[in-house]
């Protein structure tokens, strides 16, 4: 991925998917060294495997329905639903239907770029 970090601007048609599990890719959609947004699409069904990070976390369902567990915690969330995830927590996510997720990460995520 070609380094972005003096760019202002981003063209959505100009940045390539990455894939990342079965059925789910993403796109590094902006980012500098204390912030990082980040697109996931994700098929019916697939799963961000459960993990964790020393980043905090705030994601919003930009479509879809996933079933997002935190710290050993369930909830369904649908569009327009966010969650936020505390540094060193365990979580993931299941697709219940496609959708997309829109993730922000402090610091940004290193290991992405």
């Amino acid at each position: 991925m070609t380094t972005r970090l003096n760019s202002f601007f981003q063209q959505d048609t100009e940045i390539a998917w990455e894939p990342t599990e079965p059925g789910v890719k993403r796109k590094i959609m902006a980012y500098g060294e204390d912030l990082m947004v980040v697109r996931v699409v994700f098929e019916a069904g697939a799963i961000g495997k459960p993990h964790q990070h020393p980043h905090r976390q705030a994601s919003y369902v930009e479509s879809g329905v996933f079933d997002v567990t935190i710290d050993g915690r369930t909830q369904r969330l649908v569009t327009g639903d966010t969650f936020f995830v505390p540094a060193d927590l365990v979580h993931g996510v299941t697709a219940v239907e496609a959708g997309q997720l829109i993730d922000s990460f402090t610091p940004m995520r290193k290991e992405f770029v």
